[in-house]
């Protein structure tokens, strides 16, 4: 997987490896007996230990594999964000893990559309297990997230876009658990205000007075600071006097375009650590370019539900590899992360 190939699918990788056929490296994936999710947990942990640290953050997002056919498990005509429009594709919901280290994907789950779970001739002929049932995205990243709670992950922070952070009962679940977040969210997204009324959260962020919005980086993009201006409301009387909510605003200086996130996390929280983790999503677009890029993560030529998870896992495993080389390398913490200190 790290070979320096364009293409890294079964027949690439076994003509450079000196075989005359694909069928070792396609047996690896299909028939051979391995674990894809011990595999998994090896690289969650592989990540912690040379990656963790507990200011870091936890980030969801989802990416498109664009496909042919009709046999691919999950594969239909679905949105993807890859290409920015809907496409014959799959579609894989990820867990990233970014600190002041560096960032690696740790886990991942294979969207399957209801028009697939409802066909288990289908299904058997791809190879999904009888036992695997219909998810929403949301609830698989509810499910990856658990994993990472389970074992101890250490984390400060999670942050996901609108697709998962309008959905409220992700909001309440995370809240419940006291995961410390910041997601975006709809302009017509409604909240309860600190004095229990409910508002939409564009109308909160509409009675900011001009004087209530700062000018700050959200961190470096490919053409230097990403700079806003952003703002935020209190929302939500909280139980405990140690935890806050608040809706938080980015307004583009070019075009006055605002984006919305809702936000739990500690009283004290400040601004410009809000702005920080808003700004760390972007981390998991880069894992995704990278792991594409580098290690092949879109380059499986396999059909099966298995194969999928099997070729997936040791993309994400060659990326992480490179990503804690890169640590090793690095002569000390990227500027962004400085802003978090450890939330609790």
């Amino acid at each position: 997987m790290l070979a320096g190939l364009e293409r890294k699918n079964g027949w690439t990788l076994a003509e450079h490896a000196g075989e005359a056929c694909p069928d070792g490296m396609q047996r690896l994936l299909r028939r051979a007996c391995w674990d894809a999710d011990a595999v998994r947990d090896d690289l969650r942990d592989y990540v912690v230990e040379h990656l963790g640290d507990r200011s870091g953050v936890l980030i969801v997002d989802d990416t498109g594999f664009v496909k042919k056919g009709t046999k691919s498990a999950g594969v239909q005509r679905q949105y993807s964000g890859t290409a920015g429009r809907t496409e014959n594709c799959q579609v894989g919901t990820f867990l990233a893990y970014a600190s002041v280290k560096g960032r690696a994907l740790i886990d991942r789950e294979l969207y399957l559309p209801q028009s697939w779970t409802e066909d288990r001739r289908r299904c058997r002929a791809a190879g999904v297990p009888d036992d695997v049932e219909f998810a929403t995205k949301p609830r698989q990243a509810q499910a990856m997230i658990e994993r990472a709670l389970a074992v101890g992950v250490p984390f400060g922070w999670l942050t996901a876009d609108e697709a998962y952070g309008q959905v409220k009962y992700l909001r309440v679940w995370l809240e419940a658990r006291d995961v410390f977040h910041v997601l975006a969210t709809k302009c017509n997204d409604t909240v309860v205000t600190a004095d229990f009324a409910d508002a939409r959260v564009d109308a909160l962020i509409a009675a900011v007075p001009g004087r209530g919005w700062r000018r700050r980086s959200c961190g470096n993009g490919a053409h230097g600071p990403r700079i806003y201006d952003w703002a935020r409301v209190p929302i939500r009387p909280v139980h405990a006097p140690s935890r806050g909510h608040w809706v938080l605003a980015r307004r583009s200086i070019s075009d006055g375009e605002i984006a919305y996130y809702v936000c739990y996390g500690p009283a004290r929280t400040t601004l410009n650590q809000l702005i920080a983790v808003a700004g760390s999503r972007w981390a998991i677009e880069e894992c995704f370019q990278a792991a594409k890029n580098e290690a092949g993560l879109d380059h499986y030529q396999a059909r099966a539900y298995p194969a999928w998870y099997r070729h997936v896992t040791l993309s994400m495993l060659a990326h992480a590899f490179l990503a804690v080389m890169a640590a090793s390398c690095q002569k000390g913490p990227h500027h962004l992360w400085t802003t978090f200190g450890d939330p609790r």
